[in-house]
């Protein structure tokens, strides 16, 4: 692992006495201010614990902060284009689809609604997170994430508490190098301006949830924000297998209608992993193509989720491929200029090489399934073991292979709920978040939408805070 280091923002050495104080204030804080989720432990719908967070902001460098921030309006646009190519998305997913069956079935209900005539006038709507990590000293995309993009709600809030303990710490000098976060209110403002598009004053924007809602603070955030934005715009909540069980139909004209509501704009913060769609009887997938005939706007389309697919972003990073989306060199040099290494484990002689290269050096890359939500990649030693388990086996070809990046090391203290403060060596993920509607016309609206920064202890291999893996954070931006 790295051995590069970055210096805490503010001296981190406090007698027991002053860790103790600050961390209960913050404890309190983020309490009382929604930085939140349900315990997966003791789960109850009446209680909630804060969310695990670092105590002081985590130094990261402003150059490279500002480049990502600017180049998301084109990774807004890249992933508008990918799924606006039919082509493209059928002959990158080819092999995947015959090898993962999660994937297929999207691709399936894609193919069955362009087949039955997709209008060129029909608006999507993405609410994108483009998450980097720091590779010595410039960033490195490490996914785009093209469904269910959390943590906007709670980041924001994030953003607060750390202005609050800087000030408890006698640096409120230091508040400017902490910048702005309005992640929540762009993307809620997104989901409005698509609810305006659709143009009808009654209609409800549809939120797609679990079963069980552990993140539930931020997922809530949304939806007090919509109102707050527009008073007039009611939000509902329901589950795949409730709309795949007689909880929604389609009218003559394609109007989705849930519980007597016509929908307008429907919010996935659900459908992205294989155990959403478990019911025997296959109602959530029967859910998932009767909201893709739909008229209402989707967010995402199933046409944006398949851009977002791990397939992709390798198939992106090889020589030629950033050109079949744009005939811009300066837009392709942009955006190749944060890729990192990315290899396809195809059963042919590409992937051979590949898949031999990782098991004479498994820790130095990352193997990557089409997944998304944490906990699915695998790392170190075990990156050769399963490699050589799949040889010759068509299997294979459903992952891909990363190279692992390898970002500064960070002294914090991570404060969780239960556990006494730990003074550790962290690794940070910065997401920037990036809104876009459009139809396969013209792009309608393209912005940024603020950001976000996870941080886990340099030891553990997944940082996903609603896995239960890593911890909230905020860039203080400095000059390296």
């Amino acid at each position: 692992m790295s051995t590069i280091r970055l210096e805490p923002c503010v001296s981190i050495d406090f007698d027991s006495s002053t860790l103790d104080e600050i961390v209960t204030k913050a404890k309190d804080w983020a309490l009382m201010h929604g930085v939140c989720m349900r315990s997966r432990q003791n789960f109850s719908p009446d209680s909630i614990n804060f969310a695990p967070f670092v105590l002081v902001p985590s130094a990261f460098p402003k150059k490279e902060f500002e480049k990502a921030i600017e180049l998301q309006t084109l990774v807004n646009e890249m992933i508008h284009r990918i799924a606006n190519n039919y082509e493209f998305l059928k002959s990158t997913l080819a092999i995947t689809n015959t090898v993962d069956p999660f994937t297929a079935q999207l691709f399936k209900i894609y193919t069955t609604v362009q087949e039955e005539g997709v209008s060129q006038e029909e608006c999507c709507c993405g609410l994108f997170r483009c998450d980097y990590m720091l590779d010595r000293d410039a960033v490195r995309q490490v996914e785009i994430n093209t469904i269910a993009s959390s943590f906007a709600g709670i980041c924001t809030r994030v953003t607060r508490l750390h202005r609050f303990v800087m000030q408890e710490l006698s640096h409120g000098d230091k508040l400017q190098q902490i910048p702005e976060n309005n992640a929540l209110e762009a993307l809620c403002g997104g989901m409005l301006k698509a609810w305006e598009i659709y143009n009808q004053p009654q209609a409800v924007i549809l939120f797609i949830i679990e079963e069980i809602t552990y993140n539930i603070c931020d997922q809530r955030f949304h939806e007090f924000e919509i109102r707050k934005q527009n008073p007039n715009v009611r939000v509902i909540r329901r589950n795949l297998t409730q709309l795949g069980r007689g909880g929604a139909s389609l009218d003559a004209e394609k109007k989705l209608i849930v519980d007597g509501h016509e929908v307008a704009v429907i919010y996935f913060r659900c459908g992205y992993a294989p155990d959403q769609y478990m019911s025997a009887d296959g109602c959530e997938w029967d859910a998932r193509l009767m909201m893709e005939r739909s008229k209402a706007i989707k967010c995402p389309s199933i046409s944006y989720h398949l851009a977002g697919t791990k397939k992709v972003q390798q198939v992106l990073a090889d020589p030629g491929n950033l050109e079949r989306i744009f005939d811009d060199p300066d837009k392709v040099a942009r955006l190749r200029d944060v890729f990192t290494g990315l290899y396809s484990l195809d059963l042919d002689e590409e992937g051979d090489r590949a898949a031999e290269m990782a098991i004479q050096n498994p820790d130095k890359y990352v193997l990557k399934p089409q997944r998304e939500g944490g906990g699915n990649n695998v790392y170190g030693e075990e990156v050769g073991e399963v490699l050589k388990q799949l040889k010759g086996n068509p299997e294979r070809a459903s992952y891909i292979l990363m190279d692992v990046i390898k970002p500064p090391l960070l002294q914090n203290w991570m404060v969780r709920p239960s556990t006494q403060p730990m003074r550790v060596d962290t690794l940070s993920e910065l997401g920037i978040f990036g809104v876009i509607i459009g139809t396969a016309k013209e792009i309608l609206h393209n912005s940024v939408g603020g950001h976000m920064l996870r941080t886990k202890i340099h030891t553990a291999n997944e940082g996903g805070v609603a896995a239960g893996l890593g911890a909230l954070d905020s860039p203080f931006l400095v000059d390296l």
